[in-house]
């Protein structure tokens, strides 16, 4: 064989064998990740940066199998509430049961209402349009009878009149608040207020991996949830160091802000873990200097030592690179009695570890309110058995009935989860 021939024959076998180990890593990574897997991240087990090469294992979307929908623990039954969607992100639950959907690529705020003999929703309708990114929901005031709908856009929040049954905007937005930090980098903001509605909080992420302010002004009020009066005025960082917080929800029980957050990505497969936390008035968390407690970020090796004692250490830990986005408390009734008591948050899935994590929504269990810093898988089964992603959670929402609901923009579809008879 020339040494050509030899050359294309080594690099086919080389390419070969890639595929296959690729294939082998997705099928551990659903093996792995089943109904009812309780994790637990242990901090003083974390490896160093860069044990091992940063991956760069993008998922590549394909259209939902006909028979494949995500699995749930044993009773609980799933079901296809909506489809054909365009770009399905947060979701919230208006208190007279409406479901409130921010389709963000298409600028828009849906509601559905209802749910038919098919299973599917009674009404739809687009209640605003022509927003920029919108993404975060809220009642204002919290309690049974909100006057308007505040939703957060990349770059500004607005407000629509509302009473409890519109299913469209009665009139035009009204900005509340006028710029946020925009311009590249994580576009998500959601928006929650206080249990007595006196304090509105706004999450920003970050507009890059590891940039600090000191050497990005892009960076400023980044990476922050910020906190508002509910007319927009009396802006100021509620909390900091917080790298990605893309969900945001107020503890029903102990009125504590949660965090739901994406942390930083090249140091490795296991690093930094992602975690779902509440969160403390002036508590910094770490980024871009240090993470999960004093542990300083290489590449910003030696700066700000001054603030090393002071990072607070999250509640739970998740594995690194799920991409944590929106979570819910569940205030239902409907699940069993250990179920209740618990965050339920949506993991997108990973791009940068060699063996898929994520694609799926967990339960974060609360022990009178406080975390246990364990967290279990509780609904699975996006990616197929040999490694096809077809579907990714992005919100969570509790309905009236005690259902819970699973927005999914891989499949552009939002999941129905019940418990007891099939519903």
């Amino acid at each position: 064989m020339s040494g050509s021939y030899k050359a294309v024959a080594a690099g086919l076998a080389a390419l070969a064998v890639g595929f296959v180990a690729v294939r082998v890593a997705a099928r551990q990574a659903a093996a792995g990740e089943k109904p009812g897997t309780i994790h637990r991240v242990n901090l003083k087990q974390l490896p160093a940066p860069y044990a091992t090469k940063s991956a760069g294992n993008p998922p590549r979307v394909v259209d939902r199998p006909a028979d494949a929908k995500p699995q749930a623990l044993p009773g609980y039954t799933v079901s296809l509430f909506a489809d054909n969607l365009e770009n399905p992100r947060l979701l919230r639950t208006a208190p007279n049961g409406d479901l409130f959907v921010a389709e963000t690529a298409a600028g828009r705020i849906k509601v559905m209402r209802g749910l038919g003999a098919d299973g599917h929703p009674q009404t739809v309708d687009v209640f605003a349009s022509g927003l920029n990114k919108p993404f975060g929901i809220a009642f204002y005031p919290p309690g049974r009878n909100p006057t308007h709908v505040y939703v957060a856009n990349t770059d500004s929040v607005v407000r629509y009149a509302y009473h409890s049954g519109d299913l469209k905007a009665a009139g035009p937005s009204q900005t509340i608040v006028p710029e946020l930090p925009s311009g590249g980098g994580h576009s998500t903001r959601d928006v929650a207020f206080t249990r007595d509605g006196r304090k509105m909080f706004v999450s920003v992420g970050s507009a890059t991996n590891v940039d600090s302010v000191d050497e990005n002004p892009r960076e400023k009020d980044r990476a922050d949830v910020l906190e508002f009066n509910p007319d927009g005025s009396g802006k100021r960082v509620y909390a900091w160091g917080i790298r990605n917080p893309v969900g945001i929800a107020v503890s029903p029980r102990t009125g504590q802000l949660w965090v739901s957050v994406n942390e930083r990505d090249a140091l490795g497969d296991d690093l930094v873990p992602d975690y779902v936390s509440h969160v403390e008035d002036g508590g910094f968390y770490g980024w871009p200097w240090y993470y999960m407690g004093p542990h300083q970020d290489p590449r910003h090796d030696g700066k700000h030592p001054e603030l090393k004692s002071t990072v607070k250490v999250p509640d739970v830990p998740i594995q690194a690179h799920s991409a944590s986005l929106g979570l819910v408390f569940y205030t239902g009734t409907q699940f069993p009695v250990e179920h209740r008591d618990s965050i339920f948050a949506a993991e997108h899935g990973s791009w940068n570890r060699s063996t898929r994590t994520g694609y799926k929504v967990i339960r974060v269990p609360l022990r009178n309110g406080a975390a246990t810093g364990e967290y279990q898988d509780f609904l699975t089964g996006f990616v197929t058995e040999d490694g096809r992603v077809w579907g990714r959670p992005v919100g969570v929402a509790v309905a009236s009935d005690g259902a819970l609901f699973v927005s999914d923009d891989g499949s552009n579809a939002i999941w129905r989860v019940s418990y007891g008879a099939k519903k």
